[in-house]
Order: C-alpha cells, then sequence, then structure tokens
C-alpha cells in the first residue's frame, strides 16, 4: 500500500506564527503604556507611544486575519491535522489574552475590564473542562464559538483602536473618540455575553455526556 503524502505543513506554520504574533503584540503593546514597563516608559514620547502602539494593532490585525487563512487553507488542501487542531484554539487564546491584557495595562479603558474578565474567565474554564475531559466527552468546536472568536477579534481591535495615542496618531476626528469608546464597549460586552453563552453551551453539553456515561 502507497502510504499517503504528508500534510501540507503551511496551514500549521500559520498558526504557530500567529500564536507567536499574539506573544509579541502584548509585550509591544503593553510596553508602549504609560507605566508599562517603569524604566522604558519614562524614555517614551507621545509619538514613541504611537509607534509602538501601530506596531501592535497592524500584528493583531494580521494575526487575526490569518485565523480564516489557515483554515481555508487547511480545508482546500485536505491538510487538516490532529496538531493543527491542538495548536489553534492555543493560538487564538494566546492572541486574545494578549490583546486583552495589552488594553488593559494602558488604564485608559476601564470601563473594558469586566467584559474582558468574563472573556478571560471562560476561556480559562472551557480549556479545563476540555482537559478534565480529555478521552472520555468530545466536545467538539460549535458554530457560534467559532463566530465568538470572530467578534471577540473584533472587539479588541476596536479597543486598540480606541487608545488615545493610536487614535489621534492616526489623525483621526478627536470629537469622534468618545462615541467610537462607547462603541468599542459595547462590542466587548455583546463579545462577553456571546462568550458566556458558548461556554455554558460546552458545560452543558459535558454534564449531559457525563451522565449518559
Amino acid at each position: 500500500m502507497t502510504p499517503s503524502a504528508p500534510a501540507n505543513p503551511i496551514p500549521n506554520i500559520i498558526t504557530g506564527l500567529r500564536l507567536f504574533a499574539g506573544v509579541i503584540m502584548f509585550l509591544i503593546l503593553a510596553g508602549a503604556a504609560p507605566q508599562g514597563v517603569p524604566i522604558l516608559s519614562e524614555y517614551l514620547s507621545p509619538d514613541d507611544q504611537f509607534r509602538l502602539a501601530r506596531t501592535a494593532f497592524v500584528i493583531f490585525l494580521v494575526a487575526a486575519s490569518s485565523d480564516w487563512i489557515d483554515g481555508f487553507l487547511a480545508r482546500r488542501w485536505h491538510a487538516t491535522t490532529r496538531w493543527g487542531a491542538i495548536l489553534d484554539p492555543i493560538a487564538d487564546k494566546v492572541l486574545v489574552t494578549g490583546a486583552i491584557l495589552g488594553v488593559l495595562a494602558w488604564g485608559t479603558l476601564p470601563q473594558a475590564a469586566i467584559p474582558c474578565g468574563l472573556i478571560l474567565f471562560r476561556e480559562f474554564a472551557v480549556s479545563a473542562l476540555r482537559e478534565t475531559t480529555a478521552g472520555k466527552v468530545k466536545l467538539p468546536v460549535t458554530l457560534l464559538a467559532k463566530w465568538k472568536t470572530v467578534l471577540q477579534m473584533v472587539a479588541l481591535g476596536a479597543l486598540q483602536l480606541a487608545l488615545a495615542p493610536l487614535w489621534e496618531g492616526f489623525g483621526l476626528p478627536l470629537e469622534w473618540l468618545g462615541h467610537f469608546q462607547t462603541f468599542a464597549y459595547i462590542l466587548i460586552w455583546v463579545a462577553a455575553l456571546v462568550t458566556l453563552w458558548t461556554g455554558w453551551q460546552y458545560f452543558s453539553k459535558a454534564q449531559q455526556k457525563m451522565s449518559a456515561v
């Protein structure tokens, strides 16, 4: 029997790069924040803060877009692998967590703290659920959970753009900043509620399947 050809590694490479980008994005975004790095922050001018925040924002946008690209290529090339299935949600969680912590490090969007915290709690809880039920209960990713990730990415991108140095650096009208921040808060709350709902679905399904065992 002729052995099957190995799966194209490009989708998994893109996923791995997204994971790495999430860490780098967090370090740059948090490092650019006032008092993000006590010694370094003293030497950062507003222009420096803008350039660093802009770099983190661009990295985030590219990394978030790659979440669709690697999945599309894996399906198109029939290159879906078990390693990719494991790595993909990890990369998503690292990117989301990095963006949340990076934004909160600025301390200028306090209204986002609660929904961001709820998102993190849910992600950690579902990860723990999957780990403790591994080999006992299968919890496939639902369609709503996939859209939840998209919604998180959009909301976190909006929160980054709502940071004053980034908004002003891009030359956007200052009189619109307050309205856009409100829009970003609404988005992150919607993302948090959808995130909690999908988490409840996973726990409910796990409970049903464990009871049937």
